[in-house]
């Protein structure tokens, strides 16, 4: 019965996270992350109860050391984080995450890891097809202008990280399909895939395709004693066709983006590599400047989610990642690797890749001992998930998001528990049940500040002005944005007995902010 649970309730997180999102356009960002999260949390909170419920000892391997050991370091991280609120979010990612994972990989040593796997290809095409809804004319609240067609994701980027984390799946399922007309939704799924691909211009993307191919290719001929004669041959070359034409599509067939250049895709594919114009020269300076942030704090970095915080002190004046604000563009760097070493330090850094490496040449190994072709295959989608998430999050943020961390935990549990080979560990009752109490009431700690945080974007737009904005702050105190905003409409009122309390916080959260201390300015507040 709990098997039957975590495996529903992963199955449906993957698709509600692709969907989840909020029309209030004043949030930009957080619109599409916080409803994101709260269904990555509420899911992590399900099957973490789930596994407590059915545990009476601890069985783990080397993988599972690795990341509990990422997950220890991050927390004793984000105690000295300078801005706590940002740092138990960035967290709560981070642990829902490996739940999921950890859940995944329960019910896949039971043989239940197709149906993970079927979801995790329904959700990547879902994500593509939105994101081609808004490219070819679909309007509606829930869509960002900005970055399009990022659907519900608000960025296009994050709908590619999305459809090539989830592409070997798509093919797995497809080629392993128990009908025909299984198959053919598979091959109409990555026709979908390749138009939403070559339609986001997303250079990480594409690089990640062709070294999952590159990295694939020899293992897929190895492996060809395991499946010949399932007719998976056929299948797989219907799904490259369908693919590659959907990819032409994209590129003949009119739509409503409105590129700059005149042959956008062309000029895209000529920046793969290019680092020393454009996008490409301020990822290297961003990193430089993100490395000397994290040799000043080597040992638990600035603190999960600081790296917005921090990276100003850093960062020269002229420095593309610096907003006119005087704050960062993004609350994030341009890669899940770097947020890592500058936010929690380089030991648990290489934990984590250190687990990635385990599961690859563990993907690769003793196919013999599998069941059927099925389950050798499905360790070829754990190394091709592996290197696309790799490629992908060494030029953005995948593992520190919601929707793609949901998505990678999901699929590298399902594949990576199928041969599982954990021992059990003797740790006392006692000891056991407070690190199960422990999980659960973090993750309801993480359940409780993403609905506060939905109650108060949603405050804002339903509240009078001033007031909503107010109600907010309440209902989510480490929101930088929303507590400067009350602190900005006090202050023009001349308010500023009212506006202190505000300021200081936005203060607190981000200490180097230039508005917030010329807040503090105007109102007499010292530390400015």
């Amino acid at each position: 019965m709990t098997d039957r649970i975590i495996r529903l309730v992963i199955q449906a997180g993957l698709i509600l996270v692709v969907i989840a999102a909020l029309p209030y356009k004043v949030f930009e960002l957080d619109r599409y992350f916080v409803p994101k999260e709260l269904v990555l949390h509420i899911a992590a909170l399900v099957v973490a109860l789930m596994l407590v419920a059915r545990r009476r000892s601890l069985s783990f391997d080397i993988v599972d050391g690795l990341i509990a050991f990422f997950l220890l370091w991050s927390v004793a991280s984000a105690v000295f984080a300078t801005n706590h609120w940002a740092a138990q979010r960035s967290v709560a990612i981070s642990v829902s995450g490996a739940v999921i994972f950890w859940g995944a990989r329960s019910v896949a040593a039971r043989g239940s890891y197709r149906p993970i796997l079927v979801a995790a290809a329904i959700a990547t095409v879902c994500a593509a097809a939105l994101s081609l809804a808004q490219a070819y004319g679909l309007e509606t609240e829930y869509f960002s202008a900005n970055r399009a067609p990022g659907g519900t994701f608000g960025n296009r980027n994050f709908v590619a990280h999305m459809a090539v984390i989830g592409l070997p799946s798509l093919v797995w399922c497809t080629v392993t399909a128990r009908r025909p007309f299984g198959a053919l939704l598979g091959s109409l799924g990555g026709g979908v895939l390749g138009l939403a691909l070559v339609l986001s211009r997303s250079r990480a993307a594409w690089l990640a395709v062709v070294a999952c191919a590159v990295v694939l290719i020899v293992p897929l001929i190895a492996s060809r004693k395991y499946w010949r004669g399932a007719g998976i041959g056929g299948r797989l070359a219907r799904l490259t066709l369908a693919t590659a034409v959907g990819g032409m599509v994209a590129i003949a067939l009119p739509n409503t983006l409105n590129w700059k250049s005149e042959s956008p895709y062309l000029d895209s594919a000529r920046g793969v590599v290019d680092y020393k114009s454009g996008s490409g020269r301020g990822r290297l300076a961003q990193y430089e400047n993100s490395m000397r942030m994290a040799a000043s704090n080597p040992v638990f970095g600035v603190g999960p989610g600081n790296w917005a915080v921090e990276y100003v002190r850093f960062a020269p004046s002229n420095d593309r990642s610096i907003a006119d604000d005087g704050m960062t563009a993004n609350p994030w760097p341009s890669s899940d690797w770097v947020a890592f070493v500058s936010e929690r330090g380089f030991v648990p850094t290489v934990a984590l890749l250190s687990a990635f490496v385990v599961l690859f040449l563990g993907a690769l190994r003793r196919w013999s001992e599998l069941e059927n072709p099925d389950a050798v295959l499905a360790q070829c989608v754990l190394a091709g998930t592996i290197v696309t998430t790799m490629v992908v999050s060494a030029f953005d943020v995948v593992l520190v998001l919601a929707a793609p961390s949901f998505l990678v935990w999901s699929i590298l549990g399902a594949t990576s528990g199928i041969r599982r080979s954990a021992r059990e560990a003797k740790i006392s009752s006692k000891a056991l049940g407070l690190a199960a109490t422990l999980l659960v009431l973090f993750s309801l700690l993480s359940v409780g500040r993403s609905v506060t945080q939905m109650i108060a974007i949603n405050s804002v737009r339903r509240g009078a002005y001033t007031a909503g904005w107010v109600t907010g702050a309440l209902w989510d105190p480490g929101s930088y944005r929303i507590n400067l905003r009350v602190a900005e409409l006090y202050s023009r009122r001349g308010h500023c007995d009212d506006a202190r309390d505000y300021v200081r916080q936005a203060l607190s959260l981000f200490p180097r902010s230039p508005a917030a201390r010329r807040l503090a300015r105007n109102c007499g507040i010292a530390r400015a």
